[in-house]
């Protein structure tokens, strides 16, 4: 199935990529499955537990664990029922801890509806990872929050971007912890440094690629 409506899809033999759009602020969540085996990743589920559990239940899909971008509320609010409910654990990069276990600087305070969460797990940097049998590396994209990351999938090209990349844009900075210049830096080297043909999957909006942002992206080095 093509998530996006276009012709080329993030999907190769022994992976599939699927999307949902939860939440007040239409957050992007990502499932990431192993075909072979039906074990799956969630990423950055926002909002509307139920509705994710069973879209997974749809597509027979059996969740091994939560990966978080970043910490802010639209990415995590349902990450703690959908850890209870599947019995798998939480990750996120090692300096997003703080934002998420604090309800002011994740957001969910504004919004009136204060949550925290605190993770099992935390990635390093630059980590590469192995789960459900599926291979990714955690880049370290600060910006949009000081502990932002991204999950490149080399195997199949696929960036989930949270939101430091957008389709022809970029992830906001005015937040806490977030960096004018770190945002630069980071959307300029995922540009530079990852295949054209790489699927860009962002936090919010339409799916892009690496070749279209080095040409369109504000923030292209040209």
């Amino acid at each position: 199935m093509n998530i996006f409506g276009i012709k080329k899809t993030p999907e190769t033999e022994g992976f599939l990529l699927k999307r949902m759009v939860v939440g007040p602020i239409g957050t992007n969540v990502y499932f990431l499955i192993n075909t072979n085996t039906n074990k799956a990743l969630i990423v950055d589920p926002g909002d509307e537990a139920e509705r994710i559990e069973a879209r997974l239940a749809y597509e027979k899909a059996d969740p091994a664990a939560i990966l978080l971008t970043h910490g802010h509320f639209d990415h995590m609010e349902a990450a703690d029922e959908l850890r209870q409910f599947y019995g798998i654990p939480i990750y996120c990069l090692e300096k997003e801890t703080a934002l998420l276990e604090d309800a002011r600087a994740n957001g969910s305070e504004t919004w009136g509806m204060p949550c925290t969460l605190t993770p099992d797990k935390t990635f390093c940097a630059e980590e590469e990872v192995i789960l459900a049998g599926l291979r990714f590396k955690v880049l370290h994209t600060p910006g949009h929050t000081a502990g932002s990351c991204c999950y490149y999938f080399p195997d199949q090209k696929i960036l989930i971007s949270g939101d430091t990349l957008f389709h022809g844009s970029y992830g906001r900075t005015d937040l806490e912890t977030g960096s004018d210049t770190d945002i630069v830096r980071s959307v300029q080297r995922l540009l530079r440094e990852l295949p054209e043909d790489t699927a860009v999957c962002p936090g919010h909006m339409d799916l892009s690629f690496i070749a279209f942002e080095r040409r369109f992206n504000p923030l292209s080095e040209g």
